[in-house]
């Protein structure tokens, strides 16, 4: 199984952003889950989503703010983010089932 992350970049503070992970293979029966790490902090979790999509869970420091989402069909999994703060600045990366992808970069700054 290959994870590819996709669409991260530089956004200014309270803008959005949508990143993407994409993973080759039969995956459709596997947990989706999205990471991130800040500059000399841990990776955390962030959001979390059951392969039927019915169930997720999220960090308490995105909930009203971040959605998950997957299209099985696709094999990919979306993170939409909405009123982004520097405090989400990082690497944000997929886990699916027990791979990871490489990350895509997160910055938030004016």
């Amino acid at each position: 199984v290959q994870i590819v992350e996709s669409g991260g970049g530089l956004v200014q503070p309270g803008g959005s952003l949508r990143v993407s992970c994409t993973a080759s293979g039969f995956t459709s029966t596997l947990g989706m889950t999205w990471y991130r790490q800040a500059p000399g902090k841990e990776r955390e979790l962030v959001a979390a989503i059951f392969s039927t999509g019915d169930v997720t869970n999220y960090a308490d420091s995105v909930k009203g703010r971040f959605t998950i989402s997957r299209d099985n069909a696709k094999n990919t999994a979306y993170l939409q983010m909405n009123s982004l703060q520097s405090e989400d600045t990082g690497v944000y990366y997929c886990k699916v089932g027990p791979y990871w992808g490489q990350g895509t970069q997160v910055t938030v700054s004016s």
